[in-house]
């Protein structure tokens, strides 16, 4: 079971911590533990109930009157809005209550419902980057145990494999983007999301996966002669950036080497002629949506049509 600070609540719910005392002092809306030192923390199902109380608030209920209703109607009274009220916020209220309950059934259907109505690719804007974006505060914090994660990441993976191989395959013809996450990285989730967002802009992607030496993307680039080299260099990455920035820029002298993640935010290093620093999904859609097969001249499309 994990355990919570208010500030992890804060941060969780978009409700101040401020807010969350009056809460527990006037209505005792939620219980909070105490270490041997009287400082608060809380558990799981507080969580979940403070997220539930959130989103009747927003939808027009006072907390007066969910004070006066049990853990069981709020409850059900949430599931009839998830339902008829779907907002972005209530459905990233859903996901974060289904993680923590690792409810598979429940997780699933949230993200079905969203790709069913809107697309994957909208789903991926709207609702899955602002739910990860909630997230980001939690796994630098601890706060959220591996386990839930794990079991988070697991069903992303499962829906952005089955989109990327959903997508016709690109021209034989069309650039091509080798995409790998560098030695000691296997959290891939980034680097999928990535992937179907290249791939259905017409690139041809050889994708590597996590944890490749730089003697391993030498190797699958003197076979496919990419375009264009990606890699994601998250929080994780500990080598030294300068001379790794170096190294991809002289071993692919030929390519274009797009890097992105947290330490494409960095700006005290030198950057390479021929690397291309994208610290945003946005700055990466853009870019290679700029570059894209199905943007060139229409004098040029010929040599990618079916």
């Amino acid at each position: 079971m994990a355990i919570y600070s208010i500030k992890d609540l804060e941060q969780l719910t978009g409700i101040r911590a401020h807010t969350i005392r009056i809460w527990e002092q006037r209505y005792g809306l939620i219980c909070p533990c105490r270490t041997k030192s009287n400082i608060r923390y809380y558990e799981d199902d507080e969580l979940k109930l403070l997220l539930n109380i959130a989103l009747l608030n927003r939808n027009g209920y006072k907390i007066s009157k969910i004070a006066t209703m049990s853990r069981d109607e709020i409850a059900a009274v949430v599931e009839q809005l998830s339902e008829s009220h779907v907002t972005v916020e209530n459905q990233i209220d859903a996901l974060t209550i289904a993680m923590i309950e690792m409810d598979e059934h429940k997780f699933d259907h949230v993200l079905s419902a969203n790709i069913s109505a809107h697309g994957f690719e909208q789903t991926i804007h709207d609702l899955i980057n602002p739910f990860l974006e909630r997230l980001t505060f939690l796994w630098f914090t601890s706060s959220i145990k591996p386990a839930h994660d794990n079991f988070m990441s697991y069903r992303l993976r499962q829906k952005l494999c089955r989109a990327i191989d959903s997508e016709p395959l690109p021209h034989p013809h069309a650039p091509k983007v080798l995409m790998f996450l560098p030695q000691g990285d296997t959290s891939e989730l980034p680097l999928l999301f990535s992937h179907y967002m290249i791939k259905i802009k017409q690139y041809n992607v050889i994708y590597l996966g996590g944890n490749n030496s730089l003697a391993d993307v030498i190797e699958a680039y003197k076979i496919k002669k990419p375009e264009y080299i990606y890699t994601y260099l998250s929080e994780h990455f500990t080598q030294n950036l300068q001379q790794y920035l170096n190294n991809l820029a002289n071993s692919f002298p030929a390519a274009r080497v797009v890097i992105t993640g947290y330490h494409a935010g960095i700006n005290k290093v030198q950057i390479p002629e021929n690397v291309i620093m994208l610290p945003t999904q946005e700055a990466v859609n853009e870019y290679f949506s700029n570059n894209s097969p199905m943007s060139v001249p229409s004098r040029n499309k010929e040599q990618f049509t079916y």
